[in-house]
């Protein structure tokens, strides 16, 4: 069972071997390496790659930065990375940097190309496609760059400054004010009066998305951060983003923080174990747990629009939200019926064609509003699968590297657990709602996922260490 698990989440696919010995491989990377090696601007490659990505993370969230200008951005990344790639050195350790994630992004790209080929909307689906194919290009130049400390710790750092610089905008709407863009709560209840802030992204679910990894995040740099300084500030970021995360009072939000931290606090007792006393290492869970049941409970007795809130996400049709969403997905299950195989076509212009033949009358929608679902109905049950198949890969070779950080004990652990549990997060939010296609969250997902990628490190199968070990002349380079 653990050798098809293994094999399953391509834990010891001998990548290195098969890039050394592919033709296509061979042929393209460092087809450009001579001119590289002329080209002063290209000695700095990986600083201009860290400035494209900075630039994408800077201006994401800012609703007055138009999305043509993000789009700029993405097809740079594109074609930097691909310059990357063509003029590298044969023998660089940046060559093709490739992990089994690389290996199921590609997978779910062609099921995605094959989707466009059957979409019953072919131009819609084609323009859906190209921008899924920028994010997925900017996932592979993060997870190049992500391999530098200091261009890891650099992109962090940005990532949480600018979202802290989002939540004190956030709280301010809260004490001043902030006009209602949008009928963001049930008019006919008792919150119809309530301010949800959204800062400069316009939503407030789509501020929660936006705050989640930030939320996360802020609490690993507590740990992780030396000097009392970095954590004074660290503990200020984790203060501020939590208040604007709860007054942006996103219920999808609200569950999506509930599992990342219950996921972050099993994976720090893992990685604190050895130093815990065996009373701890026993009792340390369940009282974090009950800690968080407990403050839960605090807030719901004391706070009426937190306790409303809560109480609306059990309310089923009797909330407008809640109605809403149950009328939309009865129509996506239609469409997912109609094209099971491999759906209409990735992007939401398609998905706003075809939609309109099945939606109940006044009920518009330009989202399936849950990712599962979106994903079935842009690519059916084959990209379902094969998406589901690289969120398990994802985690895998992000549990693996944790055991591996573990055992050296460095502090990069603490950063691998905060990217898992907010990519866990971030899938509990969006199991209900699709703020996960949104260009500030996007990229923030697979900035993330590009931080698991990058600490990938080729693990010795059980079998060829036992090879190695009866003939050590194998083992030497």
């Amino acid at each position: 069972m653990n050798l098809i698990w293994q094999k399953f989440t391509l834990s010891y696919l001998p990548l290195k071997e098969y890039l050394d010995t592919s033709y296509l491989h061979g042929s393209l990377v460092g087809v450009l390496r001579s001119w590289r090696q002329s080209s002063i601007l290209m000695q700095w490659g990986d600083i201009i790659a860290a400035t494209l990505v900075s630039l994408v993370l800077v201006l994401a969230p800012f609703t007055v930065v138009h999305t043509t200008l993000l789009g700029v951005l993405l097809a740079a990344c594109a074609g930097f990375w691909l310059l990357l790639t063509l003029s590298d050195e044969v023998n660089s350790a940046n060559n093709l940097f490739a992990t089994p994630i690389h290996l199921l992004v590609l997978l779910y790209w062609g099921v995605c190309l094959v989707a466009t080929a059957l979409s019953p909307e072919k131009k819609a689906a084609l323009e859906g496609l190209i921008n899924f194919t920028l994010y997925l290009v900017l996932f592979a130049l993060c997870a190049r760059i992500l391999k530098s400390p200091r261009i890891r710790s650099f992109l962090l750092v940005l990532y949480l400054h600018v979202s802290l610089f989002v939540s004190i905008y956030g709280v301010r709407q809260k004490f001043f004010g902030a006009a209602q863009l949008a009928t963001w709560v049930d008019p006919e209840s008792t919150l119809s009066k309530n301010t949800r802030v959204y800062s400069y992204l316009g939503n407030p679910n789509l501020l929660a998305g936006y705050l989640l990894p930030a939320v996360i995040l802020s609490l690993v740099a507590v740990f992780a951060w030396r000097g009392w300084l970095r954590k004074g500030l660290a503990i200020t970021m984790l203060v501020v983003n939590l208040a604007c995360f709860r007054f942006a009072d996103s219920r999808g939000g609200f569950i999506g923080l509930a599992i990342a931290l219950v996921a972050i606090v099993l994976l720090l007792r893992y990685w604190y174990a050895d130093y815990l006393p065996r009373f701890w290492r026993i009792w340390l869970v369940p009282i974090l747990l009950g800690c968080f049941v407990a403050f839960f409970v605090i807030m719901f007795g004391v706070s009426e629009t937190f306790r409303l809130r809560i109480t609306s996400i059990f309310a089923w049709r009797k909330d407008s939200s809640n109605n809403f969403r149950i009328n939309v997905w009865t129509a996506v299950f239609r469409m997912i019926q109609d094209f099971p195989i491999f759906g209409i076509g990735p992007g939401h212009d398609v998905f706003n064609q075809i939609y309109p033949l099945y939606q109940l009358p006044r009920y518009n929608a330009l989202s399936a509003y849950s990712i599962l679902l979106e994903v079935a109905v842009e690519t059916g049950i084959v990209g379902l699968i094969s998406f589901v198949w690289l969120l398990v890969v994802i985690f895998n070779t992000g549990w693996l590297q944790l055991q591996r950080f573990r055992q050296l004990n460095s502090v990069d652990g603490l950063w691998l657990i905060g990217a898992i549990a907010a990519l866990v997060g971030m899938l509990g939010h969006g199991f209900v709602d699709t703020v996960w296609y949104r260009p500030v969250v996007n990229s923030v997902w697979w900035l993330l996922v590009a931080l698991v990628a990058s600490y990938w490190n080729p693990v010795v199968s059980d079998h060829k260490q036992q090879g190695n070990s009866l003939h050590p002349e194998l083992g030497i380079n």
